[in-house]
């Protein structure tokens, strides 16, 4: 990425934040939250709290390229659907944390969490809170759009996306969980949860809003956006569970080896069960769904991994759906404008290499 293309994602992203904070500030008013209620303002307010803790962003850069892809002019619209994918994000991210049973989420205390400290004797009071509140979070995620400075189509298609999106998502949690009660789920499963859980809505629906807020009709290019979202999708998905394992904790801004403790089977752990036979095989299996699984062991995995060359196996795979990814994208010149094409041309590539 040129150092041009780097100021004007650092842009998008500061005018979001400044964006996103704005909409929690007045998000009260526009809720009509029963002036009864003190549970009602603390839910909104835990939400705004991991919504502005931090965040890469990454789909709000996405959705301002894909719309770039049309014109360079301000695009109406833009904003809501800015808001509207990342509320779907934090929609997801809290209920994540009662499914993973996370206590950190962006350097802070998860939603779940914050809850369970709320109401320690009351368990699922805690649980049923959170749910609600990525519930809600989903339902201001479509509210926003509703009420977009757009076209009442522009609307409404959008609407229609986000809807997809999140339904779709929610699939994706749902074969998640089921892939980690098979045995060894083959290639075709792991790439079914990659798109599903996070290409159609992380790549797939921002590039849509983008092209939609700017005037374009999306769906006429239905097969071209969805390649390209499921190969970028599986690449990054890969580069995800490899930084994993052999990643740089410090880097990272957190522990290695969180799916071998919560026995995930995700292509890093497929990989390794793959390669390796006897002792080796049975420390793998061992620590696999051990939450008490201690760094020594993990290290010890990881250096298992490097050995028998899954660490390079698995560049290898990621860097070879990045570039068909890249391919998909080079596609679009003739269509679009080339500046906005050479970004989506670059990006899977890009980031395949960063934090490594």
């Amino acid at each position: 990425m040129t150092e041009q293309v780097m100021q004007r994602v650092a842009a998008y992203e500061r005018r979001f934040n400044v964006l996103f904070e704005e909409y929690f500030d007045t998000l009260s008013a526009r809720l009509d939250i029963p002036s009864f209620s003190r549970f009602t303002p603390d839910c909104v307010e835990l939400l705004r709290d991991v919504s502005l803790r931090g965040g890469k962003r990454f789909r709000v850069v996405v959705l301002n390229e894909a719309a770039r892809l049309v014109t360079d002019e301000p695009v109406e619209g833009l904003d809501a659907a800015a808001l509207s994918i990342e509320l779907l994000h934090i929609s997801g991210l809290v209920h994540d944390d009662i499914i993973d049973d996370g206590p950190v989420r962006r350097g802070g205390p998860s939603t779940y969490y914050a809850y369970r400290e709320r109401f320690p004797e009351h368990p699922r009071t805690a649980i049923g809170l959170t749910v609600l509140a990525g519930d809600l979070a989903l339902a201001m995620s479509l509210q926003v759009l509703l009420e977009a400075k757009a076209p009442v189509a522009v609307r409404q298609a959008m609407v229609e996306v986000q809807t997809r999106a999140a339904a779709d998502t929610f699939m994706g949690q749902i074969i998640d969980v089921e892939r980690d009660f098979m045995t060894a789920p083959d290639e075709d499963v792991l790439h079914r949860v990659a798109d599903y859980k996070s290409a159609r809505y992380s790549i797939l629906a921002p590039l849509q809003l983008g092209l939609l807020a700017a005037g374009e009709q999306s769906f006429l290019f239905e097969k071209d956006l969805r390649d390209y979202a499921r190969l970028f999708g599986i690449s990054e998905t890969m580069r995800d569970d490899y930084l994993d394992l052999f990643g740089e904790a410090a880097s990272l801004g957190k522990q290695t080896g969180t799916d071998i403790r919560d026995g995930k089977h995700s292509y890093t752990v497929n990989a390794l069960l793959a390669a390796v036979d006897g002792l080796e095989r049975r420390t793998v299996e061992a620590a696999l769904g051990d939450s008490s699984c201690t760094p020594e062991t993990i290290a010890a995995i990881r250096e298992i991994g490097e050995r028998h060359g899954v660490a390079d196996r698995m560049r290898t795979d990621m860097r070879h759906y990045a570039q068909q990814a890249s391919a998909v994208a080079a596609g679009w010149r003739p269509r679009w404008r080339e500046e906005a094409v050479t970004f989506f041309e670059q990006l899977p590539l890009w980031s395949v290499e960063r934090a490594r």
